[in-house]
């Protein structure tokens, strides 16, 4: 790649990276081409030379949040290796995760955008679902119902935010994720003992 497609690429990526974040902060509707290219540090005139229109920059960038994802599970699930699946669990519903939605997972915060999006978009968002499936699933010893295990969890980590996030009282926020973590963690292990 010689040195100006290198910095074309480089400069598409920082676009992306911007609006993925915007995206996730603020939903799919607010931010304009201007506003995107100013905090990427270029002006709206180059807005062309790396994207047909807004709507295409929106699509690519929510793959690109929803890509993003995959990585920052991985290490979660890593932290913690007697148990991957409750180290995944615990930095999912953890507070930084529901304080910064610029930088959490596009899954929670573009559900609702995927829902009423595009083809491409849906795809993508598809796309990422099944990561996940596959990346949880592949945390439990091949169990025969691992992947109806990793729906559940998954489902229950991704409203359990969506809610914690869209609450106002505090308290019950965090209660939420506590809770959720609780009997996430509970039920994976196969305890069905009463909460302590």
């Amino acid at each position: 790649m010689g040195h100006s497609q290198a910095e074309k690429a480089a400069t598409r990526e920082r676009v992306l990276r911007v609006t993925s974040r915007k995206i996730r902060a603020e939903g799919v509707t607010s931010p304009g081409i201007a506003e995107l290219m100013s905090q990427a540090g270029l002006t709206h005139g180059g807005f062309y030379k790396h994207f047909r229109s807004r709507d295409d920059l929106i699509t690519q960038a929510a793959a690109f949040a929803l890509a993003e994802g995959t990585a920052k599970m991985e290490r979660s699930a890593r932290k913690n290796e007697r148990d991957p699946r409750a180290g995944l669990i615990a930095a999912y519903l953890g507070k930084q995760h529901r304080d910064v939605p610029a930088t959490g997972c596009a899954l929670v915060s573009l559900g609702a955008a995927a829902g009423r999006g595009d083809q491409r978009f849906k795809e993508a968002y598809e796309s990422q679902v099944r990561t996940y499936l596959d990346l949880i699933a592949g945390l439990d010893d091949e169990t025969e119902d691992a992947r109806a295990e990793a729906m559940v969890t998954l489902s229950a980590l991704v409203g359990a935010v969506l809610m914690a996030r869209a609450v106002d009282d505090q308290e019950f926020s965090d209660e939420l994720l506590e809770t959720v973590t609780t009997r996430l963690s509970r039920h994976v292990r196969g305890d069905t003992t009463a909460a302590t």
